[in-house]
């Protein structure tokens, strides 16, 4: 017996998926703005805050040095979540079209999509160097992997593969129209 799983079925599947990341980098952006918001008017409760994210030791060190790795990991967080949103809005509005897929909408899509992953790899790339500098002034930090900043070399790779992919179907749009006007 043989199990198809047809394209529409996918497409919902992967759309429940992408909601629940969705939600939960949402969660991650709202955890790290609030981390930084209630630092300014009551620092006892930092060691308190987003138990993964223990940045207690920073705040009592610098706390200009504490709200920029604070925004820094806030803004990775807002632009991953950008970034799914998104794709979560291509598939919803149903601007894929399956029998044209060489179009402008895809394309904009697609450079969108890879300056997004351009700037989630410069802040990753800058978060994880401003870490390593508190690092050799003696600053005691948790893992990049907690604060959600590393992979920062990924992002860049992907947002080069995004560039590349929305220049071929820049190229595509062009014979594409080319073909049309032919016939």
């Amino acid at each position: 017996m043989e199990i198809k799983i047809k394209t529409k079925t996918v497409l919902v599947i992967l759309l429940i998926i992408l909601w629940i990341i969705f939600v939960g980098l949402c969660i991650e952006a709202g955890g790290f703005l609030t981390n930084a918001f209630f630092a300014l008017f009551n620092p006892e409760v930092v060691p308190r805050l987003w138990h993964p994210v223990d940045l207690s030791a920073l705040y009592k060190i610098d706390t200009d040095s504490y709200f920029v790795l604070s925004l820094i990991m806030a803004i990775i967080a807002s632009m991953k979540a950008w970034l799914f949103y998104m794709i979560i809005k291509v598939l919803h509005n149903r601007n894929l079209n399956f029998t044209s897929p060489f179009n402008i909408a895809v394309r904009n899509f697609l450079f969108i999509l890879s300056y997004i992953a351009l700037v989630i790899g410069i802040f990753s790339n800058g978060g994880v160097n401003y870490m390593s500098w508190l690092s050799e002034r003696g600053v005691t930090l948790s893992e990049t992997q907690y604060l959600k900043i590393g992979g920062g070399d990924v992002w860049l790779f992907m947002a080069i593969i995004l560039f590349v992919i929305a220049l071929i179907f820049k190229r595509g749009i062009e014979i594409q129209t080319e073909n049309d006007l032919t016939i």
